[in-house]
């Protein structure tokens, strides 16, 4: 590998040894069936206890959902993957401008999860970018293609409304007050994760991300549409989530299942790779603020059911995520309750 990413436009006839992983830590792809029955919420139903009944059995027993009639405009969903193609088709030398393996930049391009920290690779590259306050950040993002701060700004600015309003939903569904889990949060930031995974030539040796679960509190996914790659662990078993048109696939991060009493659970997920085709997935993760001390409300954990998590800020559970390797075990069990 003489050069720091993926998207070269070089096809690798066989896979490199570092991204090899070993026989008992395989996608075991043939082992894996289609998730059939994933909920699909559909937010533009007017019955709102019915929504949120709907979210709140999706969030106990899957972790993740879908919605659609979302909100977010398709000429804003159209192009954000537009304009995240055009930036990885940019040539080598204009992408590596922006690459980083330090986790703690704001922007960067990278590879893999934690290029120095882990034995083994995952096939992805990604850009990494913050996008709140987005006059803070935005400066700082690529300036090529030329639409791009213009269009992933229109596009940030509509996923966080439907952040709020998702999280408005999850509360109700728990039972507390509309508002309590936007409280507990804070000034909530919002990060993105642009992913493409090229065309691999053996993926059944290697993972795009190994199963982790999300560190934040909520993340919103755009799936391509045409190359499946996401899989989530249910029952004990993997099980591919098929993209579904004008869908967002939406999952509880470790801060929710806290917030929640573990009552919610933050789903653990992986990422495979395809032989022909590469795929492009864009995550919006929303966290608390470095401040907020992240425990479930009062009511979720006075009727005798005590806290089963510790409070703790965003800064100390980034910190310790960031400091281990991504597929060990929970990072929230670090923060139980004795």
């Amino acid at each position: 590998m003489d050069t720091k990413v993926l998207s070269t436009g070089v096809r690798y006839s066989s896979l490199p040894e570092s991204y090899v992983r070993p026989v008992s830590d395989r996608p075991r792809l043939s082992e894996v069936s289609s998730c059939e029955d994933v909920p699909i919420i559909d937010l533009g139903c007017e019955d709102r206890p019915q929504i949120v009944k709907q979210i709140g059995d999706a969030c106990k027993s899957y972790g993740f959902f879908q919605v659609v009639n979302h909100g977010v405009s398709s000429e804003a969903v159209d192009k954000m993957l537009e304009v995240a193609h055009d930036f990885f088709s940019l040539s080598v030398e204009e992408k590596l401008k922006l690459y980083s393996d330090d986790p703690s930049k704001t922007m960067r391009l990278s590879t893999s999860f934690n290029v120095k920290k882990e034995k083994v690779h995952n096939w992805r590259d990604y850009l990494r970018l913050h996008c709140y306050p987005l006059e803070k950040f935005v400066p700082e993002w690529p300036s090529t293609p030329s639409a791009f701060k213009e269009v992933v700004s229109n596009y940030c600015m509509e996923v966080r409304q439907l952040g709020f309003r998702l999280e408005e939903l999850i509360a109700e569904s728990l039972g507390v007050e509309r508002d309590c889990i936007k409280n507990i949060l804070g000034e909530q930031g919002q990060h993105m994760a642009v992913n493409y995974y090229p065309p691999c030539p053996e993926p059944e040796l290697t993972y795009g991300l190994p199963g982790h679960t999300d560190p934040n509190a909520l993340t919103i996914l755009l799936q391509d549409l045409q190359v499946t790659g996401l899989q989530v662990l249910k029952d004990g078993k993997w099980l591919a989530v098929n993209p579904h048109p004008n869908a967002f696939v939406i999952n509880i991060g470790d801060q929710l299942q806290a917030v929640s009493n573990g009552v919610y659970k933050s789903v653990w997920h992986r990422a495979i790779v395809n032989a022909d085709n590469p795929r492009m997935s864009i995550a919006s993760f929303f966290c608390p603020s470095d401040d907020a001390l992240v425990k479930a409300p009062n009511s979720l954990t006075d009727d005798g059911s005590a806290a089963t998590y510790r409070g703790f800020t965003y800064a100390e559970y980034y910190q310790k995520f960031w400091s281990r390797d991504l597929e060990k075990e929970h990072c929230l069990e670090l923060f139980k309750n004795k």
